[in-house]
């Protein structure tokens, strides 16, 4: 295979320890398939047969099981590592080293979207680069949060990314907190790129074409620990210094920037067929930029590309508003049958032809289903009404409950005649008969974490 696909499956779910307390992230269900379902079937649908998995026991153990998962039809090479390591995703990458044969493409298990993964994977080979990514425009979440109405929101650290006249060279990645000073632009980028564009409201997708030398020079370079914070802005900045180039411009600048990477050894790029690429780039007339005389990419051998989406769905499922942002446009991707075949529903129920009901649920008379998901093996009992809600798996709505705008995780039971409106019920948690509860957030004391 040209590119070994791994599955980073590993992450707690930081900004959402409300659904992941009992629940890992990469096991959430979203349209009744696990989270980390649908990366598997991006990559399985352009032809992957065999995917590393790096992940913890846990996750291994209750993904095992999942109905979902054995339609899945890649090789798994699991790879676990301790789930209270404090690991980042380029330690994950250095773990497995002995594994990558090849340049790799590496994806989040929380990743939901429709791109043509070639538009990242040609980029990559064309350029022969060192980085290709994926970047998409920053998703308008349009529901309601459970405990967060009338809350202010806090406000997203923004990302700055240059990029050349064709919106595909990657030249420039700074994020907001980073810039108190200002914007700052290297001189060795702007005389090569002197009509540089930056944009701002895109968010980085997490997935990464990579080259196999990447993942030797993180095993040399153990100061490394995140892919997205530290190694993508370091190949990105390294593609305009001397080391990289081996150019002789001097930039003042140059200098202060060394001061601030790390104390590492420096990356060689280089593949088999490079006298070959080397030979082709020489005896062509091509060129990648206009405006002088240099050779294409200006002699430079490490070279970072992205593909930002303008249209169709990409977002990471990280933060409880995109978890339910998932659940409404997630099904939607697919041609899946609204009401799984195994689910008993009562012809005198109401349901909208936007609601999912799982496996093995069990609807009874007078119950109204609108834009909501039922998950698997769930009853709902006489005269309940759900409306724009995520109910998760064996959950008991006894009869004549409310329900709007919620979040109800596994193995909840919400007493009869019950009330609740904008509110998240922790996993396992049980709510009383004729509970009136509106924006708040019900778990147990050992699971609170502040909204």
């Amino acid at each position: 295979m040209e590119l070994q696909a791994v599955l980073m499956a590993a992450g707690g779910g930081s900004r959402m320890t409300d659904l992941t307390y009992n629940t890992p992230k990469p096991v959430l269900p979203v349209g009744n398939k696990p989270l980390m379902w649908y990366p598997l079937n991006l990559l399985e649908r352009v032809g992957f047969e065999e995917v590393i998995v790096i992940t913890t026991k846990e996750v291994q153990k209750m993904l095992s099981a999942d109905q979902k998962m054995k339609e899945v039809k890649m090789k798994m090479d699991w790879v676990c590592i301790q789930e209270d390591g404090d690991m980042g995703t380029a330690d994950a990458l250095r773990y497995i080293q002995q594994k990558i044969k090849t340049d790799i493409l590496v994806v989040s298990c929380d990743l939901i979207t429709d791109a043509a993964l070639h538009e990242v994977v040609d980029l990559f080979r064309a350029h022969n680069a060192t980085l290709a990514m994926l970047m998409s425009k920053t998703h308008e979440f349009t529901e309601t949060v459970p405990g967060q109405k009338g809350k202010k929101r806090t406000a997203e650290q923004r990302d700055f990314v240059g990029v050349d006249q064709s919106g595909k060279r990657l030249l420039f990645m700074a994020n907001e907190a980073d810039l108190e000073d200002g914007l700052s632009i290297r001189k060795s980028i702007m005389r090569k790129h002197p009509r540089m564009q930056i944009k701002t409201g895109l968010v980085d997708a997490h997935l990464y074409c990579l080259k196999k030398a990447v993942v030797d020079f993180l095993t040399e370079n153990k100061s490394i620990s995140s892919i997205r914070g530290e190694l993508v802005p370091y190949l990105v900045r390294k593609q305009f210094s001397k080391a990289a180039n081996s150019q002789k411009l001097k930039d003042d600048e140059d200098q202060t920037q060394k001061k601030n990477d790390p104390a590492i050894h420096e990356l060689l790029i280089s593949s088999r067929d490079e006298p070959l690429l080397q030979l082709a780039q020489e005896r062509s007339c091509w060129n990648d930029h206009r405006g002088d005389m240099s050779e294409a990419y200006h002699g430079g051998k490490l070279r970072c590309y992205v593909h930002i989406m303008d249209q169709g769905l990409c977002f990471r499922v990280n933060t409880l508003a995109a978890y339910i942002e998932a659940n409404r446009l997630a099904p939607k991707l697919f041609e899946d049958p609204a009401v799984h075949p195994s689910a008993v529903i009562s012809e005198r129920c109401q349901m909208g032809s936007d609601s999912v009901i799982g496996a093995s649920c069990k609807v009874e008379d007078k119950t109204s289903i609108k834009r909501s998901t039922i998950g698997n093996s769930t009853t709902v009992k006489e005269k309940v009404k759900v409306a724009s809600s995520i109910i998760m798996h064996s959950v008991t709505i006894e009869e004549g409950c409310n329900i709007q705008g919620s979040v109800i995780c596994s193995n909840a039971v919400i007493g009869r005649g019950a009330d609740l409106r904008y509110c998240l019920v922790g996993n396992g948690q049980r709510i009383e008969p004729e509970a009136e509860h509106t924006n708040e957030i019900i778990v147990g004391t050992d699971q609170l974490m502040e909204i």
